[in-house]
């Protein structure tokens, strides 16, 4: 339905600032310079604009990266009980002892000084997002 509102002219594609009005509906942003260049520089050259299919192939894998990204954000409040915006080697431990009670301390301190970047104590949501990401672009 939104490729078709966008689409006023019935061309069977979308432009670029149909693609961005587009965004705008579904996901309520308009997109960057940087994302819409890339959407439209991933077209085929002698395309007019984005198809159907290749506009639905999108909002799949940006449905996809919103549903990933809000899990991460469920386990980190879940980390997070004193709903702090931060994690403590506390909070990572408390965790570990109700999903992997026979993990030895040793790792668990491990895993938290790996995953605080900046070595403050404190595991902020970008470094615990970055962590639950890592490797997984390699594929």
């Amino acid at each position: 339905m939104v490729f078709k509102a966008c689409d006023e002219d019935n061309k069977g594609y979308l432009s670029r600032e149909d693609f961005k009005v587009a965004v705008v509906m579904l996901f309520g942003y308009k997109p960057s310079k940087i994302e819409a260049d890339s959407v439209m520089s991933s077209l085929n050259p002698d395309a007019s604009g984005l198809s159907l299919e290749e506009f639905l192939n999108f909002v799949k894998k940006k449905k996809e990266l919103q549903l990933y990204r809000n899990e991460i954000r469920h386990i980190f409040t879940a980390f997070d009980r004193h709903y702090r915006g931060y994690l403590t080697l506390e909070d990572f431990q408390k965790a570990f002892k109700q999903v992997a009670p026979k993990l030895p301390e040793r790792i668990i301190l491990e895993v938290f000084r790996e995953v605080d970047q900046d070595s403050d104590g404190h595991v902020s949501f970008k470094d615990f997002e970055y962590a639950m990401k890592y490797g997984q672009n390699e594929a």
